[in-house]
């Protein structure tokens, strides 16, 4: 039997069931190659996610996006739909190789928002597009993670962005900032059902 996947406000879901791992966005510049270290931090991440259970969505083209991908399809708990890049044109070309589920939206920049609205956000470097992006996850109150590394994940980690009251529950609400994989999972057990 084919594998279905159903729309739902957080993501796509495979087949009968309703899949609850939380989707977990990764954003960063596009255009980092895999000599910069920060490509190496953003793999990481990518697989340290999917090894934990967690789902993971980027804009789908290269550099941090592409990085994220192929560390979680290189999870040995890598399953196929665990992996969605939502691109900004009408077309899938351009998509990262390493991408379960290509998703050309034709939102152009507006897309930002789209992966903004997942359950946490994570920032590696990046610039104007990941900005907005960071921009977008805080108004909606999602957990926010960024990297202490160049860039806007840089420039926001441990500050707040605004005043805004976003998690009731939460004090010290703030971009957490990070500087590996194993911190982001601690703040994402620690700090998740807070922010959704």
């Amino acid at each position: 039997m084919e594998e279905t996947y159903i729309i739902h406000s957080n993501g796509y879901i495979p087949g009968d069931r309703l899949d609850d791992r939380p989707l977990i966005a990764v954003i960063g510049a596009g255009d980092i190659n895999e000599d910069d270290p920060i490509y190496g931090l953003a793999f990481e991440l990518g697989k340290a996610l999917i090894d934990n259970g967690y789902r993971i969505i980027t804009g789908g083209y290269g550099g941090i996006m592409e990085a994220a991908s192929r560390g979680g399809r290189e999870s040995d708990k890598h399953s196929s739909g665990d992996i969605i890049g939502i691109l900004p044109s009408r077309s899938r070309e351009g998509a990262n190789p390493f991408i379960d589920i290509v998703i050309p939206s034709g939102l152009g920049l507006i897309r930002n928002s789209v992966i903004a609205n997942s359950d946490a956000v994570i920032a590696v470097g990046g610039g104007a597009g990941t900005l907005s992006e960071m921009a977008f996850a805080w108004q909606f109150g999602r957990l926010l993670i960024a990297y202490r590394v160049e860039g806007w994940s840089g420039e926001l980690a441990d500050r707040q962005i605004d005043g805004r009251e976003r998690a009731p529950n939460v004090q010290n609400d703030r971009v957490y900032g990070v500087d590996a994989s194993d911190e982001v999972l601690l703040i994402l057990a620690n700090h998740l059902e807070d922010y959704n």
